[in-house]
């Protein structure tokens, strides 16, 4: 399996509006995505703190896919890439960090 990991790093004077991203942008994704082949699972997380008390979260936001292969991901993705991707302006100016990653460990 692989994850898809996508991090929206947190900076002053960013803009992340979490509402949009969790009730409009993550629903039209998710709808998309899930019904693909090898699609296995998704999880949306929001920053709370970082590695001290009362420091920042070193994210806004992480959303991490789960597909049985990059091969079967990128099938799924490919046709709703435009659409998805310009949506972001509606939620963010963050410019994301993606990582694809073979998942070692999952219980």
């Amino acid at each position: 399996m692989v994850k898809i990991s996508i991090f929206y790093p947190r900076s002053r004077g960013s803009n992340f509006d979490m509402d949009y991203y969790l009730k409009k942008h993550m629903p039209m994704s998710i709808d998309r995505l899930s019904t693909q082949k090898g699609f296995k699972g998704v999880s949306v997380e929001r920053g709370l703190a970082g590695d001290r008390p009362g420091s920042d979260p070193t994210y806004v936001a992480l959303c991490h896919y789960v597909f049985e292969s990059i091969e079967d991901f990128m099938a799924a993705f490919a046709p709703y890439a435009a659409g998805l991707q310009s949506d972001m302006r509606n939620y963010t100016d963050i410019m994301p960090v993606i990582q694809l990653s073979q998942v070692e460990i999952m219980k």
